[in-house]
């Protein structure tokens, strides 16, 4: 028993914890180690941790209710617009073959007036085409042409503060 004197067992008897299991004498071990201040303020942090996410938990399950009792509301207008898009898509459908049919037939009865139909048209649109592109870029140039005059004015305004 001498020889035992300067290890660590001697100043703990085997035979006290012979009724704990490992992992509780692991526990009390490290109990004698830990400041017990340091432990009750980790023990304070984790209160206000844990009433921080309480409270986030709440606010998040308000805003899920929220949106559940929106979604209810929503969801029959949304069901309507999609019913109204579907039979928008088929009158347009129907229209279109309409229109099919009537270019086929006119093509058939009048093949020379349809050509001549159907190149006036795209010369229009082409004329539309360049129309608008023209009107855009002129658009844009006033637009460049008014940032170049307010960037001219303020700088002709800071060499006048500077003399």
């Amino acid at each position: 028993m001498e020889e035992s004197k300067g290890t660590p067992e001697s100043d703990f008897s085997i035979e006290c914890f012979q009724n704990y299991s490992a992992p509780e004498v692991f526990v009390q071990g490290l109990a004698g180690i830990v400041d017990q201040q340091d432990v009750e303020s980790m023990i304070r942090a984790q209160k206000q941790m844990l009433q921080r996410f309480e409270k986030t938990n709440e606010m998040l399950t308000n805003c899920n209710a929220l949106s559940a009792s929106r979604l209810k509301t929503v969801v029959p207008e949304f069901k309507k617009h999609i019913h109204l898009l579907a039979d928008m898509k088929k009158d347009l459908d129907y229209i279109f073959k309409k229109v099919r049919v009537i270019k086929t037939k006119l093509n058939t009865q009048y093949p020379e007036a349809f050509a001549e139909a159907v190149r006036s048209s795209f010369a229009e649109e082409c004329e539309e085409d360049v129309k608008t592109k023209h009107e855009s870029s002129m658009s844009n140039r006033r637009s460049l042409h008014i940032k170049s005059e307010v960037a001219a004015e303020s700088i002709d305004s800071t060499r006048r503060a500077s003399k």
